[in-house]
């Protein structure tokens, strides 16, 4: 065997949080782990570099900035903060896989050469990869819309070019109102942009019920964020020093003149230069590896990881997914993607929305009888968190089977939402009733004893006994 081939257990295509996370599992276990990542930026995954870190550290800094500073220079500090934050995220995720014995990190973009073997780069560099088992993590990528003009515009930014920008937009065009544009929306407009969102719907956040969205679209547009539903953009065009954005609503056009345009319509798997046909790996028909509950791919030794397989793209899946792989690899083999239930997300907005289970829509949809509790949080007498920490917007609902008394669903639009929903999470699954989940004791002032007064607030009973 020459030098420019290696031979491995594992080799794990993506740095991602699934990927990386079963890397290390496995060297640990004495497994031969080759670990390919394309880029010396991306070490430890989208999450770490361009995702969850740097926005959420952008949602921290851009709610510390006080009326009196300077919106460039405290967005260029930002910015800077929150790179050498990544930097050193990043630096510990390579030395930690790297540094292990039975693992080798290799930088460069993978090709399959067949079911066995990838490649790595060209000509005389070259790097001839073969095992036993493949992991497959590459993740997901923005989508451009194919709007004319935006992809060959000059001011068009993905959110990963805008985190990386240390000049902030003084106006900015946001397509897209769903969950990434709505942050970002939140995000910048706290920085000090003039922030516009476009949303082909007749309202954002279209997965959620209509009182949820609505409370969230109150809470922008106090804040200044300006909302246009029920728009399309038709067109963008260059100028010289800044950009028109054509959009058409009420069957009428407008013009809006801006600094840079970000396309938030949502992220792609990533497969483009695997060969994943010399493979004989297929993908769906919206792009992303074909998988079945094991998380196998048409080649039963090759696993897919993460956003690429077209499951939901968040960290935490992927790190689950890691461990169906590794129960597969070194369990009974029994883990299933069917085993997940009541997974929570979190829209990272101020104050977050983090969602789980069903809305009040699809509960209704899926023939349940329903009980719904909801309060404001302003009027929430159990919370007084929320008055000491100054952030009393937003709202908590729960949706419960009149049945059963068990949770369906909740939205959390409030401060500590996104840790609230965890609880909410552990509840639902494991058979915790809403009764229960009132009646319990909590620590005292937390945001979590709201539920002592929420999940009493019925506001609706589909029990006519109950009203």
């Amino acid at each position: 065997m020459d030098n420019n081939t290696l031979h491995a257990d594992v080799v794990v295509i993506g740095f991602g949080k699934g990927g990386k996370i079963a890397a290390a599992t496995l060297g640990r276990l004495g497994r031969r782990v080759v670990l390919i990542e394309r880029s010396d930026q991306m070490y430890g995954g989208t999450c770490p570099n361009v995702g969850c870190v740097p926005t959420k550290a952008l949602v921290h800094h851009s709610g510390n900035r006080r009326p009196d500073d300077s919106p460039q220079e405290w967005f260029e500090h930002a910015v800077g903060q929150v790179q050498a934050l990544t930097s050193l995220f990043r630096a510990g995720n390579y030395d930690a896989l790297n540094g292990a014995d039975t693992i080798t990190v290799i930088t460069g973009a993978a090709a399959f050469v067949d079911s066995h073997t990838v490649a790595v780069g060209k000509g005389a560099d070259r790097i001839t990869v073969t095992a036993e088992t493949i992991l497959i993590n590459t993740g997901s990528a923005p989508v451009i819309a194919g709007i004319p003009g935006l992809a060959d515009s000059s001011r068009l930014v993905t959110n990963v070019d805008l985190i990386k920008n240390t000049t902030l937009p003084g106006r900015l065009a946001v397509i897209g109102g769903g969950y990434l544009g709505i942050e970002f929306a939140s995000i910048y407009h706290r920085f000090g942009s003039r922030v516009t969102v476009f949303e082909t719907s007749a309202r954002i956040l279209g997965r959620e019920d209509d009182d949820v969205a609505a409370a969230a679209e109150q809470i922008l547009t106090d804040e200044g964020v300006d909302i246009v539903p029920g728009s399309t953009v038709l067109e963008v065009r260059d100028g010289a020093n800044e950009t028109t954005v054509v959009y058409e609503k009420n069957g009428r056009q407008h013009t809006l003149v801006v600094d840079a345009v970000l396309a938030a319509t949502g992220r792609a798997p990533v497969t483009d230069g695997l060969d994943l046909e010399k493979a004989g790996i297929r993908t769906t028909p919206r792009g992303a590896i074909e998988v079945d509950e094991y998380l196998r791919t048409s080649q039963p030794h090759v696993f897919a990881l993460g956003d690429v397989n077209g499951g939901p793209q968040f960290t935490y899946i992927s790190l689950d997914d890691s461990r169906i792989v590794l129960d597969q690899l070194t369990g009974e083999g029994k883990r299933t993607t069917t085993d997940r239930v009541a997974v929570p997300a979190t829209l990272f907005m101020t104050p977050p929305l983090a969602t789980i289970g069903l809305t009040e829509k699809q509960a209704r949809a899926a023939g349940h009888r329903i009980t719904l509790a909801r309060q404001n949080v302003a009027d929430i007498v159990a919370m007084p968190r929320a008055y000491i920490v100054e952030e009393t917007r937003g709202l908590m609902k729960f949706v419960i089977d009149a049945d059963t008394d068990q949770i369906l669903g909740a939205a959390l639009l409030s401060v500590d939402a996104q840790e609230l929903i965890n609880t909410v999470a552990l509840a639902m699954r494991h058979g915790i009733t809403a009764s229960e989940l009132r009646d319990s004791i909590y620590t005292h002032p937390s945001s979590t004893e709201a539920f002592n007064d929420v999940i009493g607030a019925v506001i609706h009973t589909d029990d006519p006994l109950d009203v």
